[in-house]
């Protein structure tokens, strides 16, 4: 079993044009939180982000955020966290919420989000890092993702082990149940045209 100390957590600086969006990352908040989990995330205080920020410390819990410097210009750095770590550029930010974390948790967002998700997806496709990443489909928002990611494994461009490392859930405990039992896929990343895996 996975120890979780810290989940870095991606998602939107808008906060969505449903009220349930907004209500689930700040309940992710609060459950990582009274599950004894830190929270690593853009160190914003706008949208989503700000959101599951909050809940983690309404209850008393530990939010790291993680935040570009000329982001901070703009008056978006969440004033109460537990600490701020500046870094230069969008890829520091990056790496550093992966270094600091022990899984990642992507909540509904756009490009940067999705940026995000699926660097560290690519990550442990080559074996970087094993990693549990989860996805929290609020709202049914990522259907459409998923379905597509059941097309790229049809269509023979993803290995089934490899679309099975994206561990999908709709309400919080429940996948940070699936994070902590993951286990990472030894297989090999390349295909020949055969089908055959290249180690």
């Amino acid at each position: 079993m996975i120890e979780l100390k810290r989940i870095a957590v991606f998602c939107a600086s808008a906060i969505g044009a449903d009220e349930v969006y907004s209500r689930q990352a700040y309940e992710l908040g609060q459950t990582l939180a009274q599950q004894g989990i830190g929270l690593v995330y853009g160190g914003a205080r706008v949208g989503l982000m700000g959101r599951v920020a909050d809940g983690v410390l309404a209850q008393g819990g530990e939010a790291i955020g993680v935040l570009p410097e000329f982001l901070d210009s703009r008056e978006v750095a969440h004033d109460k966290l537990t600490r701020l770590v500046f870094v230069k550029t969008m890829h520091e930010r990056k790496y550093r919420m992966y270094e600091l974390s022990d899984g990642v948790i992507t909540l509904p967002g756009s490009y940067g989000t999705m940026d995000e998700l699926f660097e560290m997806l690519t990550w442990g496709q080559l074996g970087l890092h094993h990693k549990p990443i989860g996805l929290l489909n609020t709202n049914g928002y990522y259907d459409s993702l998923l379905a597509f990611r059941q097309t790229m494994t049809h269509e023979g461009f993803l290995k089934e082990s490899h679309r099975d490392m994206l561990l999908v859930g709709t309400h919080a405990p429940d996948l940070l149940e699936q994070m902590r039992n993951y286990r990472p896929s030894s297989s090999g990343k390349w295909f020949t045209k055969q089908g055959v895996v290249i180690k």
